[in-house]
């Protein structure tokens, strides 16, 4: 097993040239949040944006639209009728947005609940995807195969990994790591298994992050590390072609990052006191230290 380091980060960063336009960088489609989880989306779409990636386009509940656009002006918003229960609902005002935007790549699932959308997205969407929270949860409640052509990045947290593996929680290290891969095997994606020193696997190659710590076990960091992941992979997707080893980079990079931002974020607030907003505020921070290595 391979422990991250700043210099691997360094060298796999995506590059950026000087004469680069928002075209060069991949363009993100977020499909994310509901009336009662509206920050998961915003925190998603803003780290895609902070990673570097060139566009960003949040589909979110029509009800949040006004506010949320307002907050977040750089992220072109595609407000979608909602049901009863606030959760997302029309999957023909998706797929219209969709094939007005042609994103390089979607991130779904956080704050979505059980918004009907879900199986379009997992089973119609043909390209890359980030799929987070309750991504994953319709996958495992669905029983659904992943289609191991299209590339892909898992994000569970244990709960979630016992879900989609159908498995009690892992508790010990080697349990950890027999799931990280077990969900890489059965899905040919890249997977994560979040937590302390983050388990990320790609086919026989397992990695073990060295950043983060409790003060990242707060709502809303997951959303930042599934923004962040996404918004790496579009620079180096659109570079280096859409394929497990710009995801496995993206998601390497993804990882690191998002743990260093907390622990920067730390030794400013406390393990207490840091918000998922903080570490994305240091994420421009952590990016600086890790170019030093080059």
């Amino acid at each position: 097993m391979n422990k991250l380091n700043a210099s691997h980060i360094a060298e796999w960063l995506p590059q950026r040239a000087l004469t680069a336009h928002k075209g060069t960088f991949g363009r993100v489609l977020v499909v994310a949040g509901s009336r009662q989880m509206c920050g998961a989306g915003f925190l998603c779409a803003k780290s895609a944006l902070a990673a570097g990636a060139g566009l960003v386009a949040w589909a979110l509940p029509a009800s949040m639209q006004p506010a949320f656009a307002a907050a977040l002006p750089e992220v072109i918003t595609c407000p979608l009728t909602e049901n009863s229960e606030g959760l997302l609902a029309s999957q023909e005002e998706l797929f219209s947005f969709y094939n007005q935007f042609k994103p390089s790549l979607v991130v779904f699932g956080p704050g979505m609940g059980n918004s009907p959308l879900l199986i379009g997205l997992l089973e119609k969407m043909n390209v890359p995807a980030v799929v987070d929270a309750d991504g994953l949860n319709a996958l495992a409640r669905l029983s659904l195969s992943w289609p191991k052509e299209r590339p892909a990045v898992f994000t569970p947290h244990p709960g979630e990994m016992a879900r989609l593996l159908k498995t009690d929680i892992a508790r010990e290290a080697n349990e950890r790591l027999a799931q990280v891969r077990a969900l890489a095997d059965k899905t040919g994606a890249v997977a994560i298994l979040k937590g302390h020193n983050s388990l990320v696997a790609c086919g026989e190659e397992i990695f073990e992050n060295t950043t983060g710590g409790p003060a990242l076990a707060k709502a809303g960091c997951g959303d930042v590390l599934s923004g962040l992941v996404a918004g790496l992979w579009a620079q180096l997707g659109a570079i280096n072609g859409w394929n497990n080893q710009t995801a496995l980079r993206a998601a390497l990079c993804g990882v690191y990052l998002h743990g260093l931002a907390g622990d920067l974020a730390a030794k400013q607030k406390t393990d207490f006191c840091v918000l998922a907003t903080d570490v994305l505020a240091f994420i421009s921070q952590a990016i600086q230290i890790v170019l030093k290595e080059k």
